[in-house]
């Protein structure tokens, strides 16, 4: 069953959205308390809104919104995706990447008069492996050291969003009391995912991530960045976007 996806304004999610994406958070995560996860949800822009087709009912979404920092005295600018969650039973439909890649493609038209990238929190190893996939070019990995110039533009918008949470030294944003933590089953690391060289490159460089660290990452959103992959699920652009 093909899942349809739609990128609306956050302002435009009904009581009922809202109440059962609070539910699919709290079924894949431990520690999601309601005024922590609407407050997030408030300081975005954007949701990617996921829903079976054979009653709408809702299934997933990703929340986005758009940070911009100065640095080196150059203006820029990254989207920023917050929470993101599909049912499990769902894991694999294109629905939402085909959505994201859309949404990627109009903002990259939009904000051309400074360096546009994809600042990406991964918990999980799941969330990091969409990186090698849909992306060229992204940082950090196994395979390449960071550029000086895009580590101090990741710095910089990390300490922007996050402040002290933030641990330069090690790229990762240190959990709180009341972060969300993946629940048992839902990204583990077994031996056989571990021979993976990225995922076993982000358990390396976030060994907190059981504990609910966020390991920060950085693409540049450029045309030419996005794979052949990632242009399969992406496809021709399309319009009507919600950007305003």
């Amino acid at each position: 069953m093909r899942l349809s996806a739609r990128l609306i304004q956050r302002t435009r999610l009904t009581q009922q959205d809202r109440a059962v994406m609070l539910a699919l958070m709290q079924t894949h995560y431990e520690n999601v308390q309601p005024a922590v996860f609407f407050r997030d949800l408030a300081e975005k822009r954007w949701v990617i809104v996921v829903r079976e087709p054979t009653g709408g009912r809702l299934c997933g979404f990703s929340t986005q919104t758009i940070l911009e920092a100065e640095c080196d005295g150059q203006l820029i600018r990254a989207l920023f995706s917050g929470d993101t969650i599909i049912d499990r039973e769902h894991w694999g439909d294109p629905a939402l990447s085909h959505v994201w890649g859309q949404f990627a493609l109009a903002l990259i038209d939009r904000y051309d008069d400074a360096p546009l990238y994809w600042l990406l929190l991964s918990q999980g190893y799941r969330t990091y492996r969409f990186l090698p996939l849909f992306f060229h070019e992204f940082y950090p990995r196994h395979d390449a050291a960071t550029p000086e110039g895009l580590e101090r533009f990741l710095d910089t918008l990390a300490e922007r969003r996050y402040g002290a949470a933030y641990d330069r030294k090690a790229g990762v944003v240190r959990a709180h009391a009341w972060q969300y933590r993946l629940r048992r089953g839902i990204a583990d690391l077994s031996p056989e995912r571990l021979r993976d060289e990225h995922v076993r490159y982000f358990a390396e460089r976030n060994p907190g991530h059981d504990r609910g660290d966020e390991l920060c990452c950085l693409a540049p959103l450029t045309r030419e960045n996005f794979t052949r992959a990632a242009y399969r699920v992406i496809g021709q652009p399309e319009p009507a976007l919600e950007l305003t």
